[in-house]
């Protein structure tokens, strides 16, 4: 994928090639600016549920570009969804055990893998790190099953909306459905900008795939001559608005987070975070983090017709050691780390934490108003994976002043465990969806 710009924030449809051709250099102005710390002490989550305000503003999504697929229904004797018989337990608690069988598929039977993640086509030499997979502690995760996912989103429509760790998990998806279908790509049909907006569709199963660039998921703004954005706590990003049509939305956002930004609410600046200025309100990167989900998930409560279902997915965490992104830091791990080697603690879990609290609540006031919202809780299954990442194993690593990308995960890789996940979700609850599945096997 090629990067976003300097100033943090897409030209849809107008991007000038030129601007285009140096995206990807300035991809890690994305990394995240810490090393990674090991062996701290473990902190419990915290179960209490925070209720947000009511006096958000939220965006009314206005001419939509996209109307999804005349739904289409299944015939839930054509297939075996094999619900009942599938033991329920948390499939996020788990550990990562040596699998021998491989990957589902790799750079040769996979040609939607973009260069940033094709770690094998730019020369990582070894294949350790593609002979694990998670394990739940009390039960099975299925494998991922191309057919069945594809039967089950018949007739419907997905969007990752996010940044582009949300598009990589995206692709990953394309890659474990290629061995049963090829889709078409059909992003220059709209208009926005094809760079970060990517559509496709499977025909043969009426089914729409989409990633929606919004790597703040709120309004913004640049700050000229500096890298600093503007963030509309309060407002949500209308880039995203056209999840009103999909049946099933994606979101999730992280290391954007950590850059420099001012933070307006109700149109005045209420604070900044690594703005150094010494007139602005000095705010933590979790102030704008926990506003702008509040914002994005209460926003999705409001649109107008919207009867999809929401997941959540968590902070994906970086693994520099040794140094931050900009000083040498790097990934050069081949296996995961044990429990006992890597602690879920420090800013990695309290920026976790905030996702999840703000995720009940949006759970809680779904409940009220026949709204789905599930959690594709990734964060401490990802922590342990250091030897996932590109490192420096992508396109343009060989030119000067580039750096270790420990953000973005190797396709294929770790990062499929997040669709296995996302199936196994969909597996467990589409039955009892009113309106996804038709019953007609009586």
């Amino acid at each position: 994928m090629k990067l976003p710009n300097g100033n943090g924030k897409h030209a849809p449809g107008k991007l000038l090639k030129s601007v285009v051709i140096l995206l990807p250099f300035t991809l890690f102005i994305l990394m995240l600016p810490f090393p990674l710390r090991k062996n701290s002490s473990f902190l419990s989550p915290n179960d209490s549920s925070f209720l947000p305000p009511n006096n958000s503003t939220f965006f009314s999504p206005k001419n939509s570009s996209f109307s999804s697929p005349d739904k289409v229904y299944v015939n839930r004797s054509s297939y075996d969804l094999n619900v009942t018989k599938m033991k329920r337990c948390n499939v996020f608690s788990g550990e990562w055990v040596p699998y021998s069988k491989g990957p589902y598929y790799d750079n040769e039977t996979c040609n939607l893998i973009l260069d940033q993640q094709n770690c094998m086509k730019f020369g990582r030499p070894d294949r350790e790190f593609l002979k694990w997979r998670w394990k739940p502690d009390e039960c099975e995760l299925p494998l991922f099953d191309a057919t069945l996912f594809l039967e089950i989103v018949r007739g419907k429509s997905m969007a990752f909306v996010g940044d582009s760790v949300g598009r990589n998990q995206m692709n990953s998806l394309l890659c474990l459905l290629s061995p049963v279908a090829r889709p078409e790509d059909i992003s220059s049909r709209y208009d926005t900008d094809p760079i970060y907006f990517r559509r496709w569709f499977y025909a043969d199963y009426n089914f729409t795939v989409v990633t929606l660039w919004s790597p703040f998921l709120v309004r913004t703004s640049d700050v000229h001559s500096s890298l600093i954005t503007n963030l509309y706590l309060d407002k949500a990003d209308e880039s995203w608005s056209e999840v009103k049509n999909f049946d099933f939305v994606i979101i999730s956002a992280g290391q954007w987070f950590f850059r420099p930004a001012l933070f307006y609410e109700k149109g005045q600046l209420v604070g900044c975070h690594k703005c150094e200025q010494s007139n602005i309100t000095d705010l933590s990167h979790y102030y704008g983090y926990r506003k702008a989900f509040r914002t994005a998930l209460r926003s999705i409560l409001n649109l107008e017709g919207f009867k999809g279902v929401t997941f959540l997915r968590t902070f994906s965490p970086a693994h520099f050691e040794n140094a931050e992104w900009n000083k040498g830091g790097s990934c050069e791990r081949t296996k995961p780390y044990g429990k006992e080697e890597m602690k879920f603690d420090g800013y990695i879990f309290e920026t976790y934490k905030v996702q999840v609290e703000e995720f009940r609540a949006a759970k809680k006031l779904g409940r009220k108003r026949g709204l789905k919202f599930l959690m594709l809780n990734t964060t401490e299954i990802m922590l342990r994976r250091p030897d996932g990442h590109p490192n420096i194993h992508v396109w343009g690593h060989e030119l000067k002043n580039t750096h270790s990308d420990c953000v973005h995960w190797c396709l294929p890789g770790p990062i499929d465990t997040w669709n296995e996940l996302l199936f196994y979700n969909l597996k467990s609850f589409i039955s009892s969806l009113q309106g996804f599945v038709k019953d007609t096997s009586h």
